[in-house]
């Protein structure tokens, strides 16, 4: 379960199916061009190109829910989960 941006427990976004002819357009580019993830944090479907993997969960993020670190080491994706303890 996840807490939602209203305070609320809800389920992962990756168990979630969009209802039948209802549009899988990627929240970040609206393209319809087989989506087939969600976001982690916020449960918008990303396609493959704008979908970011974050390098510390592993999880799957869109551009909003995430943010990139450029360190010492190199640059890294956080997402917002993540980034808040990598201070």
């Amino acid at each position: 379960l996840l807490i939602g941006h209203d305070g609320k427990l809800r389920r992962r976004p990756a168990d979630r199916v969009p209802p039948v002819g209802a549009s899988r357009a990627c929240s970040s580019c609206v393209r319809t061009a087989d989506v087939k993830d969600a976001c982690a944090q916020c449960g918008r479907f990303v396609c493959q190109s704008c979908s970011r993997l974050c390098s510390c969960c592993n999880t799957v993020t869109c551009s909003l829910c995430s943010t990139v670190d450029y360190g010492d080491v190199g640059e890294q994706v956080l997402c917002n989960g993540c980034s808040i303890f990598q201070v």
